[in-house]
């Protein structure tokens, strides 16, 4: 009898733990999706202030709207980052058309690419080559290339699951294109939308002209599927039908803008940082309330449950909304540069950068031995068919942070539709819907909960792993 008591106490308090972590989640989630802010934020981020372009106005607005209302929470400490970066505009709306040998035109919806410069004065109108990538771009030389329009029409394959991964498979010609395609002596590019269906909204997107003298940067733009399709079927009838297209943006010098943090002061461990984000630029068809509005409101409720919840995080858990994600990473870049300077220990970074879609797990980039800590909770995130914790890359903005010894992560919410709306103009409010942005925040909310509660180090007992 002596030593079963131990054993039966042992027992106890594992239950206890792990009916402890599962009740926190309970309140966690009852709390985001009875009582979030994170869908009524998105609502002004979106519709009163709107897309948030680095270097814009609303940018600004974004930054001052959304430092104010991490204030209103009673943060130990809220402030603003100074950071440098780009200004660039698009100006009017861009125009194009197909010519036919006969004369007849017809207009196609195109959107220039963030970066590009402006067509010459009252646009450019060349023949076109269609190539399905920069490889094969290259293989048709100079001869072929030198005074045309070229036309990346290489689609997203649409067999593959995960969908970033299709976006991955073609997203260098929306890159790279223009660069490839201005030594060769072209005088325009057009790229297919990085877009899974058929739709007339063209998708914008960053472009680089690298190390290109100006007297090769030629146009770039992108157009809709739908007209994509159009322009190749035309092209398949009559190689000789020329495309003209018109843009007027540039790139101005660069402006300051702002990283917004916000931070509750760890009670134990102060100088071990988990940091929560999302970036707060956006590009300028929609409102960005997808990208990365979400992520954004998303990252400053986790704070705010974590209050709500009565949590009193052992560690400093901070929010960063970084700017400049879309065309240049100069918030990302800037923040990580002043941890290291500082010498914060960034134990856990963890980014929403894949929309306000239904959460569906998390992506690691770790090591195995944490992975296999951070692995063992699943069981908890069950209940709320949180299911997939993979190891993979993390998010763009928190990337930067990465050392040998910590963890960045991203929230994985389903992607099926994600880029019918990423960098279009159809990326607005109305397309989030309220329970699946609450959702997000609360499963954030919970993965942050664990991490600072059990920390990143190797598992010490069984306890952390019956949960």
């Amino acid at each position: 009898m002596k030593h079963v008591l131990p054993i039966l106490f042992f027992l106890l308090t594992i239950n206890i733990t792990a009916q402890t972590d599962a009740e926190t989640l309970k309140t966690i989630y009852s709390t985001s999706l009875t009582n979030g802010k994170s869908y009524e934020w998105l609502d002004y981020l979106s519709n009163q202030i709107g897309g948030r372009l680095s270097g814009s106005l609303n940018a600004e607005k974004a930054v001052a709207y959304t430092k104010e209302e991490l204030e209103k929470l009673g943060l130990d400490k809220v402030w603003l980052q100074p950071v440098m970066v780009p200004k660039w505009v698009r100006g009017t709306k861009e125009y194009a058309f197909i010519e036919s040998s006969s004369g007849i035109t017809t207009t196609v919806n195109i959107c220039a690419l963030g970066g590009s410069i402006a067509t010459p004065i009252g646009g450019v109108k060349a023949a076109v080559v269609e190539v399905q990538g920069i490889d094969e771009l290259i293989a048709l030389g100079k001869d072929k290339v030198s005074g045309k329009i070229v036309f990346f029409n290489r689609p997203m394959q649409a067999d593959v699951i995960q969908t970033f991964e299709a976006y991955g498979g073609c997203v260098d010609q929306r890159y790279a294109g223009a660069k490839e395609a201005g030594k060769l002596g072209a005088v325009g590019v057009i790229v297919r939308s990085m877009n899974l269906r058929l739709d007339d909204l063209p998708h914008t997107g960053s472009m680089t002209y690298g190390n290109l003298p100006n007297s090769q940067r030629i146009p770039s733009a992108a157009i809709s599927t739908n007209d994509a399709e159009k322009l190749s079927s035309m092209l398949a009838l009559d190689k000789n039908i020329k495309l003209f297209f018109n843009q007027t943006c540039q790139q101005l010098q660069d402006v300051q803008s702002h990283n917004v943090i916000g931070e509750i002061t760890g009670s134990e461990f102060p100088n071990e940082y988990i940091i929560v984000g999302g970036h707060l630029d956006s590009w300028d068809l929609g409102d960005g309330s997808h990208d990365d509005g979400a992520g954004c409101v998303q990252s400053m409720d986790v704070l705010r449950l974590l209050k709500e919840s009565g949590i009193k995080p052992k560690r400093t858990i901070r929010v960063v909304l970084f700017m400049n994600e879309e065309n240049g990473l100069r918030g990302a870049t800037k923040y990580a540069e002043m941890a290291k300077q500082k010498g914060e220990n960034h134990i856990f970074s963890l980014e929403s950068d894949a929309g306000g879609f239904t959460p569906r797990g998390f992506q690691f980039d770790c090591n195995d031995v944490i992975f296999a800590k951070i692995e063992s909770w699943k069981t908890l995130f069950k209940p709320y068919l949180i299911h997939y914790f993979e190891r993979g890359g993390s998010g763009a903005d928190v990337a930067p942070l990465k050392t040998d010894s910590n963890v960045v992560a991203g929230l994985r919410p389903d992607s099926q539709r994600y880029f019918d709306h990423h960098h279009a103009a159809n990326d607005v409010f109305e397309h989030v819907n309220k329970r699946e942005l609450e959702l997000g925040a609360a499963t954030m909310t919970s993965l942050v909960y664990l991490i600072d509660k059990y920390g990143i180090s190797p598992i010490s007992n069984t306890n952390e792993l019956k949960n």
